[in-house]
């Protein structure tokens, strides 16, 4: 795709909701959606006959997946700490959540409930102050009901139906529905992922660049050709622009994945899309455990899956991977839904750079520092030498004109 041409069209989204709100709103949904809104927010009313609707095992598993997220989680959370560097000098650091967080659910054809918990829960665990969610309505004009369920589970009223580039806009800017946030969460397809990268260089800040989902599996002769075969077509089946890699260095594999990969296919109800992933992935033949190792870290994907018999010396290589699953019986959807890790996670190489969502995604550190005369006095030749060689001598005076009153 012409990334250029990507970024013409999503900039023309971006500035006609900036500057027309919810009229824009309603016309790009309908132009895109082919859906026409007489609300854009959800109501109460709504929210509360989705709940009622949902089926018991499904409340159940989503009860389970969201307590191990919110465990997981919460082991996360740093503990404040004071550090006296000198005698006199007392620094520590504080956790404040963002206040304004925004929540982008993909929806359509596959609408992502998961990502709410991925979200949500942590956000909540944060303390974020006000919480919105944007996710593209049905073609009844409609959320899909467990998503309102499992956003009513985390105190999230605040929910739109909206999608696309036009969702990402409306949460940097504002409407008169929709409250503008501080920072953009949430995984979507090219045209929200060239929206979030836009509006991050104005207006607001987004959790990470995260494209089409992708998988790397490594995998040698004591791993299960049928679960390998599984394990690609889960993510396979995301969108037709997602890809699934294998890695081995045993050939005699390769052949029994394939057809597994042929037999599994025809019992997906996303065949299409799977076929067409299928497409953009390969299953690479290399020399050694080394090689495979240097090609998987610079492909840096976001699921690493490592089906060894000598997981943990392979894992102990890893350097850039967005979440790594390790032996026959860690499938790559028990992190997409309830082992309680997150699953929002870098892609396209962006593991070099990037980390998943976890709790630092929510909040700021701010730090702070409190010197009595003393302290100052034990730092001030410091402080002064160091900006008398930068030229700047008034931050030296402000340390003298202390250090000197009587």
């Amino acid at each position: 795709m012409d990334l250029s041409d990507l970024n013409v069209r999503v900039n023309e989204i971006i500035d006609d909701v900036a500057r027309n709100g919810d009229h824009a709103i309603k016309k790009l949904t309908e132009k895109f959606d082919g859906i026409k809104l007489d609300n854009i927010k959800v109501t109460e009313e709504e929210i509360r006959t989705a709940c009622e609707g949902i089926p018991h095992k499904l409340k159940k598993a989503i009860d389970q997946s969201l307590s191990n997220i919110m465990r997981f989680h919460t082991s996360q959370t740093a503990e404040e700490k004071k550090i006296e560097t000198v005698s006199g000098v007392n620094c520590w650091q504080r956790t404040m959540p963002i206040q304004k967080i925004g929540l982008y659910i993909p929806g359509g054809s596959a609408p992502l409930l998961s990502t709410v918990l991925m979200l949500g829960a942590p956000a909540r665990l944060a303390g974020c102050r006000e919480i919105i969610l944007c996710t593209p309505p049905g073609k009844d004009g409609k959320v899909n009901d467990a998503i309102l369920y499992i956003a009513s589970l985390l105190e999230i009223d605040k929910i739109f139906r909206v999608g696309g580039a036009q969702a990402i806009a409306a949460m940097a800017y504002g409407t008169e529905t929709i409250p503008s946030v501080n920072k953009i969460f949430g995984p979507g397809n090219q045209f929200v992922t060239a929206a979030k990268m836009l509006v991050s260089m104005d207006k607001v800040a987004i959790d990470m660049p995260a494209g089409p989902s992708e998988v790397a599996i490594i995998a040698d002769g004591s791993a299960d050709p049928e679960f390998i075969a599984a394990d690609l077509l889960s993510q396979a089946e995301h969108g037709a622009d997602s890809q699934v890699l294998l890695f081995t260095f045993e050939e005699r594999i390769i052949e029994k994945v394939i057809a597994e990969i042929g037999k599994q296919l025809e019992r997906l109800t996303r065949k299409d899309t799977a076929e067409a992933s299928l497409k953009n992935s390969k299953i690479i033949l290399l020399d050694n455990q080394d090689e495979i190792m240097e090609m998987v870290n610079m492909y840096a994907p976001e699921h690493l899956i490592i089906a060894t018999k000598d997981t943990e010396v392979l894992a102990n290589r890893v350097i850039n991977a967005g979440s790594v699953f390790l032996g026959n019986f860690t499938p790559e959807s028990a992190g997409d839904y309830a082992s309680g890790t997150n699953h929002t996670l870098p892609t396209d190489g962006w593991a070099h750079a990037y980390s998943g969502v976890n709790m630092d995604s929510f909040v700021r550190k701010i730090t702070f520092q409190e010197i009595s005369r003393e302290g100052l006095k034990n730092i001030s030749d410091t402080i002064i030498t160091l900006a008398e060689a930068e030229g700047l001598d008034a931050h030296g005076n402000a340390v003298s004109v202390r250090i000197n009153r009587k």
